[in-house]
């Protein structure tokens, strides 16, 4: 075994090799078989659950709401406990302004009108009725990653720090359908999407997005979208920041300029230390986290672990994700599961070699459009007092010499 970077980094072809399993695997001896269960097990059920051994992990993490209230806040994906690219629907993360309306599917409708020939008027009934697509697309929350704006490192599990980042199925009816049968006028350039519940959350999209790649979306991972995921149907904008993706959706009004709604002026905007605010920031930037090791899944004894983990970006593919075992001083390439889709998370892992000293984790992810993931104080530069939308700087993990590991800054 070669170290393809310092403190103990393999090349990321060691799991393509079918010898690396016996360096890892336990040695079994007597009654080291599996169980066998005598009795029969329990009854059919009408959906499947978590095991008891794993409901605690599996659930969503970290939830908050504003004080006074049940439903304005947000719950986290619990990140470090999964695998693949896949978020289940019940662990898609949540980000209300008012709760969770309840939407009657019969009698809720999503207009189209502004500047158009003809305004329209759809049903959950006739939406199915459009010709359909379904991507398999990441939805991250402006606010995802912005504790470690924070002076001082905040401590927290991966899904406590950047949990609202979910990856699913998509499926729905493209936009540009719906625009083109409703006929835009040649002064739009904008439309204003507005949803259903009480905060009246709405938000103002450039055309050249809804004809580009946005769906109204009705399916999520095969299933109907859950009512906490906006159903009977939701904005989906691939890559752009989760506010814009308005949850239960009733109005999509065309017009020739943005609104200048709360949720893209006062709020969703990033602050500069000029005094200055961008406004209109809307794809979310490449982007990588190791998911494990992470914080509350120690190492327990010295040896080969798999460094594994999620990159993303909301303006392409991902090309290529390093690792580093030694706070950024040498980085290896880590091997990217088969999916590799665009606008998706990836998974990446590599083979690890902890001597039992302390190590520092990092990992940058490389997008198609030839961005690469910043520092922290790359991140950070320009920013003005508590602007934390948007933060997509490289994540540091201690690994101490006990096996625990906790948030850094490097």
């Amino acid at each position: 075994m070669i170290e393809e970077a310092g403190n103990g980094l393999l090349s990321r072809r060691f799991f393509l090799a079918g010898t690396s399993v016996a360096l890892m695997a336990a040695t079994a001896g007597a009654g080291g078989r599996g169980q066998t269960t005598l009795s029969p097990g329990t009854a059919l059920s009408p959906e499947g659950l978590p095991d008891r051994n794993e409901k605690d992990n599996l659930q969503r993490t970290n939830i908050s709401s504003a004080p006074g209230t049940s439903g304005t806040g947000v719950s986290r994906t619990p990140l470090e406990h999964l695998d693949g690219i896949v978020t289940p629907s019940r662990l898609h993360f949540e980000r209300h302004h008012s709760g969770v309306p309840d939407i009657n599917p019969d009698t809720h409708r999503l207009v189209v009108y502004g500047l158009v020939d003809r305004p329209l008027m759809f049903d959950l009934n006739r939406l199915t009725r459009y010709p359909m697509v379904s991507r398999m697309q990441f939805l991250e929350c402006a606010g995802n990653s912005g504790a470690l704006t924070a002076p001082t490192p905040v401590e927290g599990t991966c899904g406590s720090l950047h949990g609202l980042i979910s990856n699913s199925e998509w499926g729905g009816v493209p936009i540009s359908v719906l625009l083109d049968e409703a006929g835009v006028k040649p002064t739009a350039q904008w439309a204003v999407a507005d949803g259903a519940d009480s905060a009246m959350m709405s938000r103002s999209i450039p055309l050249s997005k809804l004809y580009d790649d946005a769906i109204v979306a009705i399916y999520q991972n095969g299933e109907p979208i859950r009512p906490s995921n906006g159903y009977p149907f939701r904005l989906f904008l691939p890559g752009w920041e989760g506010n814009m993706s308005v949850k239960w959706l009733r109005s999509i009004k065309v017009t020739s300029m943005p609104a200048m709604t709360k949720d893209e002026t006062s709020k969703y905007s990033d602050l500069r230390d000029d005094g200055y605010a961008d406004l209109f920031t809307y794809p979310m930037a490449v982007k990588s986290v190791i998911t494990n090791p992470s914080p509350g899944l120690s190492l327990y004894e010295k040896g080969i672990y798999q460094i594994n983990g999620l990159a993303w970006s909301g303006l392409g593919q991902i090309k290529k994700v390093e690792v580093s075992a030694d706070g950024g001083k040498s980085w290896a390439e880590a091997l990217l599961d088969a999916h590799v889709l665009d606008k998706s998370v990836t998974r990446f892992r590599i083979a690890w070699r902890w001597s039992g000293g302390e190590a520092s984790l990092i990992s940058r992810a490389f997008d198609s459009q030839g961005a690469i993931q910043p520092t922290r104080s790359e991140a950070m530069s320009d920013r003005g007092p508590g602007s934390f939308y948007h933060y997509n700087g490289q994540q540091a993990w201690r690994v101490a010499t006990d096996g625990s590991v906790r948030n850094v800054y490097v």
